[in-house]
């Protein structure tokens, strides 16, 4: 197999995006555009792959980090300008070289790996991606001639009557053979009206040179929208999510309302788990069997372990074990674990924190920065106090401890194997083992008070 090449066009701002954000940083299904089509190349086994970056140009080195090679086009001159910037990089390698726009997040590596082999086994100069259009309108049509290559590629605006009526048009995606890419790009003129130089010039050079140049037809326009405002941003959300949420029903997930159910490309989900309307899981999230997520869910980072139920809550960066209960409307920040058969009850927030296999917080609970052992219960109302205003601090509560409800822990602070805590308690000092805390003041009744109080 020949070597293979790829080359990202991520240089451009973007102004009809009209947004601060650089274009191909855009997010669609929460990750940035670039970076689904940089997920896709990776599958194909490039032998390099240079982004081509320009505005952001540093914020879209962050995202994609060691994955690609970088060719800053500091001045934005066109595609055919664009693509000579890798010229340092590969532009004495034999071999197959695919040029993509970082603004196609919905091309699939299976189409990618057509488009390589069809020019290969074809023995092209150039390949273009192509699909077919009810509505071609706006596009470049691709004229075939007898022998069904590719005879020219015409502008909408420059096509006649009858060429008009063609719907196959040009997505912006190509394949080339690498010498003659950047022996050609050299010849590409910028004589046009905006003074730049177009990639698809190439495609003239080498049928004047007596090359082939063929196009590859893809029978899933979808895959090749690219997007330029908001509009095509939001089409394409709509595109990857039915194809995300499709993908999931198909192994076994059950999506109670799959257009409002909302899952990252990078979440893995098993069989037999049910997702209710309204929920967005995000990020490297991973879910085992047999788990329930409630309605409007927010789930980001977490493994979640199987059985568990999960009721209008949200969870980030944490760790959840089997059988656990979480919700209604409970808040489990980063760094958390709960083991297998932990309750998180409703308006129970955890963060950093570790609880143990069969401990409770069912109701109203704030637990931060606490290390919580096995078969603990805690009570409604209570919290770790585990900010001085300065420091965090840490709240160790061992096996089997009960804690009665509104009890305040002011951290650092220890509460040994199977002590119990009053109810309305302020914790300062260890708790010893087996022993009950009561830190509160005395109750005293004053008799007929609020009789002469009312005299008064």
């Amino acid at each position: 197999m020949a070597n293979r090449y790829a080359v990202v066009l991520a240089a451009g701002k973007g102004t009809r995006m009209k947004s601060k954000l650089y274009k191909v940083l855009h997010p669609v299904c929460g990750k940035p555009m670039v970076e689904h089509v940089v997920d896709q190349l990776d599958e194909l086994q490039l032998n390099q792959l240079i982004t081509v970056v320009g505005h952001g140009a540093e914020k879209v080195k962050e995202q994609l980090g060691s994955r690609s090679e970088y060719a800053l086009q500091e001045e934005q001159l066109g595609t055919g300008h664009a693509v000579q910037m890798a010229e340092p990089f590969i532009g004495n390698n034999e071999g197959t070289t695919v040029v993509v726009c970082g603004d196609t997040p919905l091309l699939t590596a299976n189409t990618l790996k057509q488009l390589m082999e069809h020019h290969e086994q074809e023995q092209s100069a150039v390949t273009v991606l192509t699909t077919e259009l009810e509505n071609p309108s706006g596009y470049g049509r691709i004229v075939r001639n007898e022998s069904n290559e590719v005879a020219k590629i015409v502008e909408d605006k420059d096509a006649t009557d009858e060429e008009k009526q063609l719907t196959e048009i040009n997505t912006g995606t190509y394949c080339f053979d690498n010498k003659l890419l950047f022996d050609a790009l050299k010849n590409v003129s910028n004589s046009n009206a905006q003074g730049e130089y177009y990639l698809p010039d190439v495609l003239e050079i080498a049928k004047d040179e007596g090359k082939k140049v063929t196009a590859y037809l893809t029978p899933d326009d979808a895959e090749t929208i690219g997007v330029n405002d908001r509009l095509a941003l939001s089409k394409a959300e709509k595109l990857m999510q039915k194809r995300i949420n499709e993908k999931h029903m198909k192994n076994g997930v059950t999506l109670i309302d799959p257009d409002q159910t909302y899952i990252g490309p990078d979440v893995v989900i098993e069989p037999d788990v049910v997702i209710e309307p309204g929920c967005r899981i995000q990020g490297k999230t991973t879910i085992q069997s047999d788990v329930y997520i409630g309605l409007n869910s927010e789930i980001i980072d977490c493994t979640i372990g199987q059985g568990t139920e999960v009721h209008q809550s949200v969870l980030k960066e944490s760790e959840v074990g089997r059988q656990v209960k979480i919700g209604p409307f409970a808040h489990v920040r980063p760094e958390s674990l709960l083991k297998d058969d932990v309750k998180v009850g409703n308006f129970v927030e955890i963060k950093k924190t570790t609880m143990g296999q069969n401990s409770k917080a069912s109701h109203l609970s704030y637990l931060g920065d606490a290390e919580i052992g096995d078969d603990v219960n805690v009570g409604c109302g209570s919290i770790t106090v585990n900010y001085d205003g300065k420091n965090k601090h840490k709240t160790i509560i061992e096996d089997g401890v009960f804690i009665g409800c509104n009890s305040n822990l002011i951290a650092p602070v220890t509460l040994k194997e199977g002590s119990y805590v009053a109810a309305g308690s302020t914790i300062t000092k260890d708790i010893p083992e087996k022993a009950l805390s009561i830190a509160r003041a005395r109750q005293v009744n004053k008799e007929g008070y609020v009789e002469r109080l009312n005299k008064k």
